[in-house]
């Protein structure tokens, strides 16, 4: 039990240090394992969201679909949460590659 979530700890990390860089495959990847509860994580629709907004901001095509798809089960407010946390991920992203 441990090793599994160190397992998924581990590629959550590496996951995000590589969304970080503008990798579309990983932020795609992401917003599934937070759509689907993978990884040892809750499922989080908003944060699903942000993820597959992020890879489609990164030319992701199965990140636009995605988005869209999860946005039908999510309310208006949900939708605007995930959309500034992005936002906020992509100034924080961009700061620190300046």
């Amino acid at each position: 039990m441990g090793t599994s979530l160190k397992n998924a700890n581990y590629l959550i990390a590496s996951r995000m240090a590589e969304a970080a860089g503008g990798d579309a495959d990983a932020c795609y990847e992401l917003g599934m394992v937070f759509s689907s509860g993978g990884a040892g994580v809750a499922v989080d629709l908003i944060e699903a969201h942000k993820w597959f907004n992020l890879a489609a901001v990164a030319g992701s095509e199965a990140g636009m679909a995605s988005r869209s798809e999860i946005a039908e089960d999510m309310t208006a407010r949900e939708i605007a949460a995930a959309q500034a946390s992005a936002r906020a991920w992509l100034h924080a992203t961009q700061r620190r590659a300046a």
